[in-house]
């Protein structure tokens, strides 16, 4: 048997639809040993319902080192943050018998970073897509491959001054994840749903100044239904939020979301029919499958100068609270002059989503067989 192949899912549950396909396309190898490592058992739980009948590779879901059991926290619930440090140092006995380690988060690249004698070959996956992620990190040097899901972003990285051979183009993972929590939702009346989407940080977030207006006005209105979702990490900044959303949530045509894992499988983005959001890379996401867009510009940005700000193409910009219903109202007619450039935009950062997995297995086994 060969490796073991060590995927490494110690973070936020919204990495796991960026590893997992892979682990679903690489199980078909019939010689291969591959290991799952989990913090906490609410990925225990997921991957393990998911991967029971896998193979014909040899999967173990193993403890990371600090294993949290959080019996409150089921359904792939969001678990509390922890720090990764100590339990990447706990690790470190078990990568040294890992030819190969997949990650889709930075923090474990710390390992390859400041050891890098240690002569194991780690894999670091994307996740996210876009222009607004930060890519000039030490740490995204220090892996063995780093692919990327298409040619935009493999440009963005060669202008830093990475190899094309390290940055190779794969395709985006996310779009190929089978496990999606809803695949409907129960409205009580069948209307076109709205995403509302807003970014966790700050300085790119609607929420900050327009987020619980915008709540009003969805609440109040009855011509659509409501999903509100915005970014997982956004409660770290707001104490209010849980509440926000439970109280419009007593409303039947308002369905409310903080941790779940519907939140990051996907399932939101192919539940909506029109896409109110700000910067998140979910966007891109919903792009996958051409629909009406509506973004918020609280700061007024000038968003047209700026290279990062390219998903506002995608559908109309608006700059007052009182223009968004009214927007929302016109998108559906408006939705034929964007289509195109929803489209461009697609395809420029999931690139060709089909074959991803099996992609990204080649760079594995390639990693493997060195």
């Amino acid at each position: 048997m060969k490796g073991p192949v060590a995927f490494l899912f110690l973070g936020e549950t919204l990495l796991i639809p960026h590893l997992y396909p892979v682990v679903e396309e690489l199980a078909r190898q019939d010689d291969l040993i591959i290991d799952l490592w989990v913090v906490t058992s609410v990925h225990e739980e997921l991957l393990r319902k998911w991967s029971k009948d896998l193979g014909p590779a040899h999967i173990r879901i193993r403890r990371a080192p600090r294993f949290r059991d959080l019996p409150d926290y089921h359904d792939g619930r969001n678990p509390p943050p922890a720090d990764k440090s100590l339990t990447l140092a706990g690790m470190l006995p078990f990568l040294l018998r890992a030819p190969v380690t997949v990650v889709a988060e930075q923090t474990s690249l710390w390992v390859p970073t400041l050891l890098p004698w240690l002569r194991r070959r780690f894999i670091k996956l994307a996740h996210g897509s876009g222009t607004l992620m930060a890519r000039d990190d030490i740490r995204r040097r220090s892996a063995w491959r780093m692919p990327v899901p298409s040619e935009a972003e493999q440009r963005q990285y060669v202008q830093l001054g990475f190899d094309p051979g390290y940055v190779p183009v794969v395709g985006s993972v996310k779009p190929t994840f089978r496990h999606r929590m809803h695949r409907e939702l129960p409205f009580p009346e069948q209307r076109p749903v709205v995403l509302y989407n807003p970014h966790w940080q700050q300085h790119r977030s609607s929420w900050w100044s327009w987020g619980r207006e915008i709540v009003q006005q969805l609440v109040a209105q009855n011509r659509y239904n409501v999903i509100l979702a915005p970014h997982q990490r956004l409660v770290e900044g707001d104490a209010e939020l849980p509440r926000i959303l439970a109280d419009a949530a007593r409303h039947a045509h308002v369905h409310s979301d903080l941790d779940s894992f519907a939140m990051v499988d996907g399932s939101y983005t192919a539940a909506a029919d029109i896409y109110l959001g700000d910067t998140s890379s979910q966007v891109i996401e919903f792009l996958a499958r051409p629909r009406p867009c509506l973004f918020l510009n609280d700061r007024r940005v000038d968003w047209k100068a700026r290279g990062d700000y390219v998903m506002w193409q995608a559908g109309e910009v608006v700059e007052t609270l009182d223009e968004v219903l009214p927007a929302l109202a016109r998108a559906p007619a408006r939705h034929a002059g964007f289509e195109a450039t929803q489209r461009q935009i697609a395809q420029q950062w999931l690139g060709d989503t089909s074959g991803a997995p099996a992609r990204i297995a080649t760079h594995i086994l390639e990693a493997l067989a060195r």
